[in-house]
């Protein structure tokens, strides 16, 4: 066994560590949070310590392989920290890297503590934000609300316009949710608004919480619908096609584009694979992913054994592979594989139309996306391959690149052999 200090053993691969230096501790109370929960911790041990936090670094830069490490600091609420640790966070950093390693480092908010103070630290040493916003002020204030239960959709726009103002780099990040799943167009439409780097995420929560490797779809009434999801979706990629492909990057559209060349994702949801990505806890616990925060996902602790051994364990290449070999039947079948892989397995407790468990629940949703977009997806992916660099939209393919009407007579795409109107449709 490597020492946990050990600068010894290195990765093959990058990991991303999802770093929660204030655990689940955070200053809203959003009413779909899947985290807030997990905050069982007495006041005092809100915040990670300051041995735990220079082990972690020190450990991920002597782990990291590349000459570029990223940092990703959530939450919770990271900036709950203060900018002083963050300032320290920076010196650790500096004193650790190694010779030719250069570090970034991103950071997810809410905003509400942002301040002028804030934002110039954030620009003289270049950290990435990602803001959570859920679209116009009802849709966003639906859910998220402060301890108070005081709506906050107003100061979180104010620090929005204080990173453009400042010149901070910065992304949104937008959950699909009851509130706002009905409002595609109009969420894309304000969020463009916004920002030219936007990320949609499903809610998809059960009641209770229970381990994800459960089954049963008691869902929480903030959860979206998988019709609602992929209409939602729909709804959303269509202005985005007509109006916006090169100018607003939406992390969920693009990364099919790259499916429909043969690429990696480059997001866990649609890879084939999982287990790239862990979490680590206030305490220096390490788990299999941010969705999988239970006893049974624990790989241990940092102060126990080094980061490098923990990601390498064969507990977390078991979990990785398990998203590629515990697909249903009709997963398998489907036309669609290659550009979904069957969802993040936190969503598969819902029952296949031929009563084999696993599936994801959003695969409904999925299926109408990818029905409705797909020979878009292709036609930009075309694109690219012929060296097109400029905006790949509608007005550059016209009607070719229009998406086939699929009529319900047709087979169904998922691959059951079945017309799709007594199928997926």
């Amino acid at each position: 066994m490597t020492a946990p200090g050990s600068p010894q053993a290195r990765i093959r691969r990058p990991i991303h560590v999802m770093a929660k230096p204030t655990g689940a501790t955070c200053n809203l109370n959003c009413s779909y949070c899947y985290y807030l929960h997990k905050d069982a911790a007495p006041p005092a041990v809100w915040r990670m310590s300051d041995e735990v936090l220079e082990n972690f670094i020190r450990q991920f830069l002597a782990t990291h392989p590349g000459p570029e490490v990223t940092f990703a600091w959530q939450g919770g609420e990271p900036t709950l920290l203060g900018l002083p640790t963050f300032r320290r966070i920076l010196a650790l950093q500096a004193r650790y890297r190694g010779a030719g390693q250069t570090v970034a480092n991103t950071l997810q908010t809410n905003g509400i503590l942002l301040d002028e103070e804030w934002a110039e630290f954030l620009r003289q040493n270049n950290f990435l934000i990602g803001v959570s916003i859920d679209g116009p002020e009802e849709l966003h204030d639906h859910h998220r609300l402060d301890k108070g239960d005081e709506p906050t959709f107003r100061r979180v726009m104010a620090s929005i316009e204080l990173l453009r103002r400042r010149g901070v780099e910065y992304n949104l990040l937008c959950t699909i949710n009851d509130a706002n799943g009905d409002h595609g167009a109009r969420v894309y439409r304000f969020l463009r608004e916004q920002a030219v780097h936007i990320q949609f995420i499903p809610v998809v929560e059960r009641v209770g919480d229970p381990d994800p490797s459960s089954r049963g779809q008691d869902l929480t009434r903030s959860s979206v619908r998988p019709a609602q999801f992929g209409k939602f979706l729909c709804d959303a990629f269509d202005v985005w096609f007509s109006e916006d492909v090169g100018r607003v990057h939406v992390q969920l559209f693009e990364v099919q584009v790259a499916a429909a060349l043969g690429l990696p994702a480059g997001l866990c949801t649609f890879n084939e694979t999982c287990g790239d990505a862990v979490v680590l806890e206030r305490d220096g616990s390490v788990y299999s992913c941010d969705h999988y925060v239970y006893p049974p996902y624990r790989l241990g602790n940092i102060a126990e054994q080094h980061l490098s051994e923990l990601c390498s364990t064969s507990a977390q290449r078991r979990f990785g592979n398990a998203k590629r070999d515990t697909l249903t039947k009709r997963c398998r079948a489907c036309a669609h594989l290659h550009r979904c892989h069957g969802d993040c397995p936190k969503h598969r407790f819902a029952t296949a139309p031929d009563g084999e468990g696993g599936q994801s629940y959003l695969c409904p949703g999925y299926l109408r996306f990818f029905e409705h977009c797909s020979a878009r997806f292709d036609a930009m992916a075309d694109g690219l391959r012929r060296g097109i660099s400029a905006p790949i939209s509608a007005s550059a393919f016209g009607e070719s690149v229009r998406a086939r009407k699929v009529g319900p007579n047709d087979p169904c795409s998922c691959g059951s052999a079945k017309k799709r109107k007594k199928c997926c449709g």
